[in-house]
């Protein structure tokens, strides 16, 4: 996978990465101070641990290695696909390397596809051609499958995962239950409670600088930088947890991939990406907790760079707003209404995916895969 290019490339602004048309221009060759190479890094995570040490870092390693995963388990969202790309092209922008850890057995383990190592590896391959069509910049990106380096590496894999789970109680290691969408009350296989032993242990597998996942995985990167105290290593993995999108419903607190109508899908048409915005819960003046303003927040300023409405002059006509606070001040004072938020919202997202629809619809490989996909069951 190492090597390939998107078709689309991004920009190295760290606060607006696509073009008025949804295109995403060239990457500029820009000679960055270390503090701006820090801003642009520290743009992606709603947390930092710890700040300084990311400052550090990034003065004295001219390519920090970061480390991102996903589990292929179903059709990808928006929150994965979209601010995922966003994400990665920042930090490749400012100097960074981004190893994607396609965490196959880690699905498995998890009983993801019902289990099924074949299936997940199918899915797995579908969610690279995503990236690849939206526009990730896959110059210093490396995708890599958790079931081959693992196997390539056992020697020096096992005995990793064997002394992190040696040198922590059940109870630590079952708090970090929330990294695979579960929590500690529920009923978990051994191989469930396997799983984040091997977690921490990929982030040192991977020789990560930084650790750049969700805020749902923020529990098992802190016991990497636990085990960390325990061996008496100086130099810890950052932590840049990025935030978490809600679902499309009131009271949701994620994406799901097993509930549609939470979720906007990668290669959902434009009808249907209209109606999941128009059933959105977006209610009049309130911010907190709205899904549509999250969306605009988190995926069309940092894409656009700014956001669009449209609408009849007798209702104060066309207005572009070039920043969050803006529109969040229009909206809490009524100027701005969910009818004007959502038919804007909807063309917004239509304009990013529609270079992802068309892939999936003219690429041989993509179509058989994303019918297959749409094809399996998912299991919780």
């Amino acid at each position: 996978m190492e090597g390939e290019s998107a078709e689309q490339i991004p920009s190295v602004t760290a606060l607006s990465l696509g073009s008025e048309d949804g295109e995403i221009p060239p990457t500029q060759a820009i000679e960055l101070t270390v503090e701006e190479k820090f801003a642009i890094v520290r743009s992606v995570g709603e947390e930092c641990i710890q700040e300084d040490e990311l400052m550090n870092l990034l003065a004295k390693k001219k390519d920090p290695i970061c480390y991102d995963g996903f589990e292929p388990s179903g059709r990808m969202h928006i929150a994965q696909g979209v601010v995922k790309a966003i994400n990665v092209n920042k930090l490749t922008s400012a100097g960074c390397k981004v190893k994607i850890w396609i965490a196959d057995w880690f699905a498995q383990l998890n009983n993801k596809m019902g289990g099924d190592l074949k299936k997940i590896q199918t899915v797995g391959r579908y969610m690279i051609e995503i990236w690849k069509s939206v526009g990730m910049n896959l110059d210093r990106v490396e995708f890599l499958w958790s079931s081959e380096e693992i196997n390539s590496r056992a020697h020096e894999y096992w005995p990793l995962v064997m002394d992190i789970g040696r040198r922590n109680k059940l109870p630590r290691i079952l708090r970090c239950c929330q990294i695979m969408g579960r929590s500690e009350q529920d009923e978990l296989t051994a191989a469930q409670i396997f799983y984040p032993c091997m977690q921490c242990a990929d982030i040192f597998f991977l020789k990560a600088d930084i650790c750049q996942l969700g805020m749902d995985q923020r529990k098992v990167n802190v016991l990497a930088r636990e085990y960390c105290d325990d061996i008496k290593r100086k130099n810890k993995p950052i932590i840049l947890s990025h935030h978490m999108l809600p679902g499309l419903q009131q009271g949701q607190e994620k994406m799901s991939k097993s509930d549609p109508s939470s979720s906007i899908f990668m290669e959902d048409e434009e009808a249907e990406v209209n109606v999941k915005i128009k059933k959105a819960y977006c209610p009049p003046k309130i911010v907190n907790g709205n899904p549509c303003l999250e969306y605009i927040k988190y995926i069309i300023f940092p894409w656009f760079g700014k956001f669009e409405v449209e609408r009849d002059v007798k209702n104060g006509g066309n207005k572009t707003f070039a920043s969050v606070e803006e529109l969040i001040a229009d909206y809490e004072k009524e100027e701005l209404h969910p009818a004007d938020i959502k038919p804007a919202l909807s063309k917004a997202l239509n304009t990013i995916l529609q270079p992802v629809r068309d892939h999936f619809k003219n690429n041989k490989e993509a179509k058989e895969l994303l019918k297959a996909v749409k094809a399996y069951r998912v299991t919780r």
